[in-house]
């Protein structure tokens, strides 16, 4: 049923249709809506579940590992320093195999004090364990999240799954969004049943104490799940079309006419749909320019992204995130994909925007093209004023 909404609403929904027996959150802008809804949803009596209230963020993830544990489908949401304070929690879900999805509302990071989008938050806990998706727009967000859970909880994974999307601009932003029909819902997403659980008629232990003679095979046996779940992800989008008519590939890249194209963007979020916008404006004028967007950042998917770029001269990675002291993170993982193949592309550029909401606009990727006409790759920030650093730096 197609319906007009805000995205967090979108996304309660879906999280609705999806049945979790536990909903543990701490409320942090921009996610707040959605487990605002939820919240409501479980007192009116819509959702059968048990809603959570904490007094923070850590709580909140301990809430829904503890669920999550105990053989219960569970759901969180946060953003930016909310998920910041939840890590120590985070870590602990994936070293535990537990199969949690959680919404991050992708927002900047203090200090500065800053509530608007970027995606330094989630990329900041890119080694956690977890699955990272990527929406681009909202339809995509709630349809992730369905695949999120199908993904977790397949038994030949068992690990969580964040789903992100920009704060504000998708979480905010109202879009026409196909809700998904719970039968339709229950077909492609059966009644959860654990792997393992806690239970005392059958008692196991989870996060043990694992000394040098047996941590460093759990850390092994997580990196091979997430490389072999790149080929689970193919048949669960597929399982997707067929249920639902919305066909997204493999779930790991968008390649958007590449075919024969000179200079590529490679992107992440809704900052893809301004790219794609700039892309139809080029080709239309006879420029052979296109994107690339990574749909799944964690498992990073190396041979994709490699077959996509192989043969592009001028590559520009346009993040938003930085590590400072470092190059900016996707542009890193791009790079470092290129690392004694025989074929590559003649520049790798990596370029940081949109910090702390500032907007990408269509001239934003003009200028991104333009740059890469140079001969040798950059590492630069883009929109930059000037007049603010010189008031920071002087002449």
């Amino acid at each position: 049923m197609k319906e007009f909404l805000e995205g967090s609403h979108a996304i309660a929904e879906v999280i609705k249709s999806c049945q979790p027996g536990v909903v543990s959150a701490y409320p942090i802008t921009p996610q707040t809506h959605i487990v605002e809804d939820l919240a409501q949803m479980v007192s009116n009596g819509e959702l059968k579940s048990q809603f959570v209230n904490v007094e923070s963020e850590h709580s909140a993830a301990s809430v829904v590992l503890g669920g999550s544990a105990a053989g219960v489908r569970v759901y969180t949401a946060t953003s930016s320093q909310g998920l910041f304070y939840m890590q120590e929690v985070l870590f602990n879900i994936a070293g535990m195999r537990l199969p949690v999805v959680m919404t991050c509302a992708n927002r900047a990071v203090s200090a500065p004090i800053n509530i608007w989008n970027d995606q330094q938050d989630s990329i900041s806990l890119r080694d956690s364990g977890w699955f990272q998706l990527y929406a681009e727009n909202n339809q995509e967000a709630v349809d992730f999240h369905l695949i999120a859970y199908r993904l977790g909880e397949d038994k030949r994974v068992m690990l969580p799954v964040m789903v992100c999307m920009d704060g504000f601009i998708l979480t905010h932003g109202m879009e026409t969004v196909d809700i998904p029909e719970q039968e339709k819902v229950n077909k492609f997403l059966p009644a959860y049943k654990p792997l393992y659980k806690l239970d005392p008629e059958n008692p196991i232990s989870l996060g043990l104490l694992a000394d040098p003679d047996y941590y460093m095979e759990t850390r092994f046996v997580i990196q091979e799940t997430m490389r072999e779940a790149i080929g689970y992800l193919s048949g669960i989008s597929k399982e997707f079309s067929d249920v639902f008519g919305r066909d997204y590939k493999d779930m790991l890249v968008e390649e958007y006419r590449l075919k024969d194209a000179d200079k590529v963007i490679v992107a992440m979020g809704s900052v893809c749909g301004t790219i794609k916008e700039v892309v139809d404006e080029q080709r239309a004028k006879g420029k052979k320019v296109g994107l690339l967007r990574i749909i799944s950042y964690r498992p990073f998917p190396y041979a994709r992204i490699y077959e996509a770029l192989k043969n592009i001269p001028k590559v520009a990675v346009l993040d938003k995130a930085v590590s400072l002291g470092a190059y900016a993170p996707v542009a890193a993982d791009v790079k470092s994909l290129f690392f004694g193949k025989k074929k590559s592309p003649k520049v790798i550029s990596s370029f940081v925007g949109g910090l702390g909401g500032r907007d990408i606009t269509t001239e934003t990727i003009h200028e991104v093209f333009r740059r890469l006409n140079a001969k040798e790759a950059n590492f630069d920030f883009v929109d930059l004023k000037p007049e603010l650093l010189k008031e920071e730096y002087g002449e």
